[in-house]
């Protein structure tokens, strides 16, 4: 057993790096965010959201889908979605490196953790599942709520655009499609006002 929780206790320290990995978001005060930050919200919101769906769920699946789903950007880092929207060769790169990361994450750990590990966050990225659709629209969601409470000078070009393009997301759940609409009102009202108060 010690090897085993030396072997956890490796990844538990690989965690602490998404403390200070930092995504392309700004919070409302004006620091950037961290990816342990947006996974901290992200399964608050699975957690409050969760009652409300259409469909049965399990709830610790998902909730466990949402806490490893980045961890892999311990060690492969965390590329914006912008970055990568039209550029394939740079999205290819992304999967690449991200799948060597949960490779490796997967051999470092004791079996069966380790490939339960794996095989949620396989299942996240290619989103068949209910609980893997339910995971990646909220994923997508936080993302841009946090856009929606930082400063407008933070947004790139392109995430105007990319601020009405979540329904791709959220089309297969009527309540996650209500959700998506608020946080887009959010957004045309945000992008309204900064155009209204621009010289």
């Amino acid at each position: 057993m010690s090897e085993a929780l030396k072997q956890i206790y490796w990844a538990i320290k690989l965690g602490e790096k998404l403390k200070y990995e930092l995504r392309h978001s700004w919070l409302s005060n004006g620091r950037q965010e961290s990816v342990a930050e947006h996974t901290w919200r992200l399964s608050l919101m699975a957690m409050l959201i969760e009652p409300y769906l259409e469909e049965n769920i399990d709830s610790e699946k998902l909730l466990k889908m949402i806490i490893i789903h980045d961890l892999v950007e311990a060690e492969s880092s965390d590329i914006p979605a912008f970055d990568t929207l039209n550029n394939p060769k740079l999205l290819k790169q992304k999967h690449e490196k991200e799948r060597e990361a949960i490779d490796h994450i997967k051999q470092k750990l004791p079996e069966p953790l380790g490939s339960n590990v794996f095989d949620l966050w396989i299942e996240f990225e290619n989103k068949h599942t209910y609980e893997a659709k339910v995971a990646n629209a909220l994923d997508k969601l936080e993302a841009q709520i946090q856009h929606n409470e930082a400063d407008i000078v933070t947004w790139k070009p392109i995430e105007y655009k990319m601020s009405f393009m979540l329904d791709q997301h959220t089309n297969f759940s009527p309540i996650l499609s209500q959700f998506k609409d608020l946080i887009e009102q959010e957004a045309e009202e945000k992008i309204n006002k900064a155009n209204h108060l621009s010289p």
